[in-house]
């Protein structure tokens, strides 16, 4: 009976295990093939090249340079690891207790290359590479990182890059993107991410049980980002922001035909390598500034407008006929509405429009503004590209407001008043806008009647882009509205009261329009837009200064710009 349970339980033990290893060899043998494959097989990633941003004369603003990275392959003890280290810690003279933790942090699988130390020196690369033939688990691989050559230069207009994040993952995963890939954030780095996000290639290699090279198994040679060209002149794009540095604001200098960007900047600026370097305490300094560098002034600041809405309301009464090109109003330097005494800056005594545009007299727009109502001049506002975005190809626009007597009902909970006409007649009340915005009106007055799109990017891989008709709108002005607008404009330099008279020693004309716009505290913020020269504009400029304390000083950086551009030979006088 003991004989006979012995041999059942053999029996049963030699079909258990025959059972198994049938399981194993026909059902599951593909699959253990597969993860032997894997086991021996190592995949080297190779980067491509990210495509460069270049401005309109093809000169790069973005480019690319090599950097040296270093693997290891995981070594069969612990002790072969360390010894490895060792040597590493000695040739790049980096603590070993950093590269453990580089080892520890980097790890993802026994049999995977461990990323151990980015961006190292080709000196210290070439060393690491005279190790390998005592060392072979050392592998030193090429990488191309962002070079910016210009430093700061057009810093919001290209953006920066950085590891993407949960958010863009969850909404790019469809387009090929994954985790801890490196992708644009703002600026063209962003908008145009993927046109310049190269795709990986890289090396199959054979390795044999204790990890050591055996042969290349396959090749799949990485692909290279689009180039980009912008519309932007690196020439312009460097004296604005000279001229510009230390102070906070923006400039913009259009073409007012088809709305390209010649220049752009914004101030203050920062170095988008620093995102790169990953510099803890330079990141923690620039994303805690005061002064909000990473801010996009030109296209993301929202800003009482000031003087330069007068032009909005100017439009507006020439247009609905409401104000006669004859009707002169009377400036003693205030004004009575209801019960609230408004003010203007000087007396300016009988004015008509042309000469009220010329000296910004509040007390002639107070009487216009009265003349329209809230509602027109809202209206109006946003016909004239104000309320909405301008459409460039930039992301994180912002859109503006331009209140109304139904907003101010509905979500203030108290009717539109006579005072609140006539501070947004003169651009203060809620009115916001953006220096995009009022560099877009401007090229209105000088394009003769077109609200023009404007854009950055003039090529992808060195394809044009035709962008659609639809983005010039016709706006159908008067040629007497705009003729005599104009004129105003012109005024504004030449008259010698004029408020941007200063410009008139300048060797080619140029017509412009002051702003000064008060704010709930600090000093107010100056404006200055304008275009030249007169008869044939080719350029439209916004000068904006944060608590720059007047238009007269946005002037004053609008003529040091103009001036330089005429030393360059940028324009023709």
């Amino acid at each position: 009976m003991r004989i006979k349970f012995v041999r059942i339980s053999v029996i049963f033990i030699f079909l258990f295990l025959g059972s198994n290893l049938l399981y194993l060899e026909i059902f599951r043998g593909r699959e253990f093939r597969h993860k032997s494959f894997k086991n021996r097989i190592r995949l080297l990633p190779q980067e491509g090249c990210r495509g460069k941003i270049l401005d309109r004369n093809n000169h790069p603003i973005v480019d690319n340079e090599l950097s040296y990275d270093v693997f290891i392959l995981p070594q069969d003890s612990s002790a072969q690891t360390q010894k490895l280290l060792q040597e590493i810690s000695r040739v790049l003279q980096r603590p070993i207790q950093d590269l453990n933790i580089a080892l520890k942090s980097q790890f993802v699988a026994p049999f995977a290359p461990i990323l151990l130390v980015n961006d190292i020196e080709i000196r210290q690369a070439i060393m690491l590479e005279e190790l390998k033939t005592d060392f072979p688990g050392i592998i030193v691989q090429t990488r191309v990182k962002r070079h910016y050559p210009f430093g700061r230069l057009a810093s919001h207009l290209i953006g920066y890059l950085g590891e993407i994040d949960p958010w863009r993952l969850k909404k790019l995963a469809d387009y090929g993107y994954k985790s801890k890939d490196i992708v644009g954030f703002s600026g063209i780095e962003e908008k145009y991410d993927y046109y310049l996000r190269q795709e990986e290639g890289g090396l199959s290699i054979e390795v044999d049980h204790r990890g050591r090279f055996v042969r290349v198994v396959g090749y799949r040679p990485p692909k290279n980002g689009k180039d980009i060209q912008l519309t932007i002149d690196l020439r312009l794009q460097k004296i604005v922001e000279e001229i510009m540095r230390d102070r906070i604001g923006s400039v913009i200098i259009m073409e007012p035909g088809q709305g390209e960007i010649l220049a752009m900047a914004s101030f203050p600026n920062f170095n988008p390598a620093i995102f790169i370097k990953k510099s803890n305490s330079l990141l923690k300094d620039i994303l805690h500034h005061p002064e909000a560098p990473l801010l996009n002034r030109a296209i993301s600041g929202t800003y009482p407008a000031g003087s330069i809405f007068k032009l909005v309301v100017a439009i507006a009464a020439l247009e609905t006929e409401k104000l006669d090109l004859k009707r002169r109003f009377f400036c003693s330097g205030k004004m009575q509405i209801g019960k609230q005494e408004f003010s203007c800056w000087d007396v300016h005594n009988d004015e008509n429009l042309q000469e009220a545009i010329s000296h910004s007299c509040n007390i002639f727009f107070y009487h216009t503004g009265l003349l329209l109502g809230g509602q027109l001049i809202h209206d109006w506002g946003l016909q004239l590209g104000f309320y909405k975005p301008t459409g460039i190809d930039l992301p994180y626009e912002a859109s503006g407001f331009v209140p109304s007597p139904l907003w101010r009902s509905l979500f203030r909970l108290r009717n539109w008043s006579a005072g609140d006409t006539a501070n947004l007649s003169i651009g203060q009340a809620e009115l916001l806008v953006t220096p995009l915005q009022v560099c877009r009106m401007m090229a209105i007055l000088a394009n003769q009647g077109k609200l023009v799109t404007p854009h950055v990017v003039k090529s992808i891989a060195g394809k044009e882009i035709l962008w659609p008709e639809k983005r010039i709108i016709g706006i159908h002005l008067k040629k007497k509205t705009l003729d005599y607008l104009r004129q105003g404009l012109r005024r504004v330099v030449m008259d010698k009261d004029g408020t941007a008279h200063n410009l008139s020693s300048l060797s080619v004309s140029v017509a412009g329009k002051t702003g000064t716009a008060q704010v709930a505290a600090g000093a107010p913020h100056g404006w200055f837009a304008g275009f030249f020269p007169y008869k044939d504009p080719k350029f439209v400029l916004c000068v904006f200064l944060e608590h720059g304390g007047s238009g007269y000083a946005a002037s004053s950086l609008a003529k040091q710009i103009i001036e330089k551009m005429l030393q360059e030979g940028l324009i023709e006088s």
